[in-house]
């Protein structure tokens, strides 16, 4: 038998061993997942079809050391980029996913993220299939300069098409979902769904308690107060992130009969 891994939690600190949910026993922490661990979670076995793998991303501003960090991050996360993007099925439906990162540079998004993103909502439309787009981002990717904001109104417009193309767009926001992302596609779902203890808002709180000088509730920001205020639909775990988003497919898609 293989030897359990024992991880701290960063939360309750205490040493645990996490299964394939890799939740906190103790305290219910989320620990993040990589792209391929959330796939294991909610793809059928073997059907997940990864498109854009060779997308990187230059350095358009020619910003110094901007391309030895690139290089740092692919190593450390042995990702080409901040999101994965393709085709899988879940309970043999179709449906486009984009899984995004906060290992590779904190989840940022510049001119590749968007791309892909962009890419995978399209896709979406041209072949009538729910788009699935897992968060996590500390916001745009500064070191690309203008170029990173540019993503936010490209992102939008993807989105845009998938509505007016009658396509469904489902939003998971995990930990954590911030910045420009938040500010874009992050909030632009047909339904919005969020993992338990996710912080999820744009600016950070200590930067709103300076700007309003007042402060701010307990548990702002956190999937918890957005869902009570409106701002997101469900909270769901991992262990119902699967059978829910098959049930969201099924009762969002045309069928033949209303075509």
């Amino acid at each position: 038998m293989a030897d359990v891994k024992k991880v701290l939690c960063p939360q309750c600190q205490k040493e645990v061993e996490v299964n394939e949910y890799k939740i906190c026993p103790y305290c219910n922490y989320y620990f993040p997942l990589t792209p391929h661990e959330r796939l294991t979670l909610i793809a059928d076995d073997d059907s997940f079809v990864e498109m854009a793998e060779g997308m990187q991303s230059m350095n358009p501003i020619s910003l110094k050391g901007y391309e030895d960090k690139l290089k740092e991050n692919q190593k450390k996360s042995s990702l080409n980029d901040a999101v994965t993007i393709g085709r899988c099925k879940i309970e043999k439906q179709s449906v486009v996913v984009g899984i995004m990162s906060f290992s590779f540079m904190g989840g940022s998004m510049g001119s590749v993220v968007g791309e892909k993103i962009t890419q995978a909502m399209i896709e979406g439309c041209l072949n009538q299939e729910p788009v699935i787009l897992f968060t996590a981002s500390g916001g745009a990717r500064m070191q690309e300069g203008i170029f990173s904001l540019m993503q936010m109104a490209k992102t939008a417009s993807a989105a845009a098409l998938l509505e007016d193309t009658k396509t469904p767009l489902f939003i998971v926001l995990t930990n954590p979902t911030t910045g420009g992302v938040t500010a874009s596609f992050a909030m632009l779902g047909d339904v919005i769904l969020a993992e338990p203890g996710a912080v999820i808002g744009f600016a950070g709180p200590r930067v709103i308690e300076g700007t309003i000088r007042e402060k701010l509730p307990e548990g702002f920001q956190r999937s918890e107060f957005q869902l009570e205020h409106g701002f997101v639909d469900a909270i769901v775990t991992r262990e119902k992130m699967r059978g829910l988003l098959s049930y969201l497919i099924k009762t969002h898609t045309r069928s033949n009969s209303d075509e």
